[in-house]
């Protein structure tokens, strides 16, 4: 059986590479693209460009919205605040428009990190731009965090009533979008799971943690993949 074509949203950065200094790429970390073969998808990445997304997204079976840095506040009406890196205004418009493309094509999303916020915020929710007692204790190292999930929602479904993530992000949701509601959180009370709220609507959901790390949230991309099939065999 052909697999299902998974669109990933990629970071545009600049990074030293063999004796090339200062170059300008487009990447993702390899376990995103992993954890989705895995699964049973093929994984094709978009980088942030916004023009080009429409055309790819027209032969994506699914979209896997990935972490990254910080989400521009004015798009939930708020101002910088000091703890918040700069936008990546390039990566929010594309990303944005990716969404858009495929909730009205009607193919599944999931949102891992930034992604979870991003589906939040285009559909008016809010962030807490800092949660100091909840961020990583060492920059660059992902924490292992027991989260609670509903068992009675997507998530639960496959990730059962708890699950083991790696965390490392210090903003969270605030704010839930309108149509989404929360499936999973820590200990702390944060949100760290959501998905649509309407059971018959399409895969929507997303997981704070980063989804793409340990053998607990596999179920979830399973789940992923196996609607993105679905999609597929609709063609």
């Amino acid at each position: 059986m052909t697999r299902p074509v998974v669109a990933v949203t990629a970071d545009l950065t600049t990074v030293n590479w063999n004796i090339w200094g200062d170059v300008h790429v487009a990447l993702l970390p390899w376990e995103y693209m992993e954890k989705v073969h895995q699964a049973g998808g093929a994984p094709v990445l978009i980088p942030p460009i916004p023009d080009a997304v429409d055309d790819v997204m027209a032969r994506a079976d699914a979209l896997l919205m990935s972490g990254g840095a910080d989400i521009n506040p004015a798009l939930y009406g708020a101002e910088r605040e000091k703890f918040t890196f700069p936008p990546h205004e390039a990566r929010d418009t594309a990303e944005l428009a990716a969404l858009t493309a495929a909730e009205r094509r009607g193919i599944p999303v999931l949102g891992v990190c930034r992604g979870l916020q991003l589906i939040s915020i285009n559909r008016g929710g809010t962030l807490d731009q800092h949660l100091p007692e909840h961020s990583p204790a060492v920059p660059g190292q992902y924490e292992p965090r027991e989260i609670q999930v509903k068992p009675d929602s997507l998530l639960g479904s496959a990730l059962g009533p708890t699950a083991t993530v790696y965390c490392h992000h210090h903003q969270g949701i605030a704010k839930l979008g309108a149509g989404l509601v929360a499936t999973a959180w820590s200990d702390d009370g944060v949100i760290e799971g959501a998905e649509a709220e309407d059971p018959s609507a399409p895969f929507l959901a997303g997981l704070q943690a980063h989804g793409e790390l340990g053998s607990d949230t596999l179920p979830l991309f399973e789940a992923f993949i196996e609607a993105a099939r679905k999609q597929q065999q609709k063609k």
